[in-house]
């Protein structure tokens, strides 16, 4: 099985909550559990990523 790399794009920023990655788009529980996350956790993450990073953008932009 291939690994699955992480999505960061060193942009380490956080949102004004503090609870998420301006870059990325993961939590801070997401990034520390990057390393030790299964195959299938890494992938259901990825999969959540584009719509959150929307969703952050268009709370940034209100």
């Amino acid at each position: 099985m291939v690994d699955i790399a992480s999505p960061c794009i060193k942009i380490c920023t956080l949102d004004p909550t503090g609870q998420w990655c301006l870059g990325c788009g993961r939590t801070l529980d997401e990034i520390s559990g990057w390393q030790g996350a299964s195959h299938t956790q890494r992938q259901e993450i990825l999969a959540e990523l584009p719509n959150r990073l929307v969703r952050l953008n268009q709370k940034l932009a209100d």
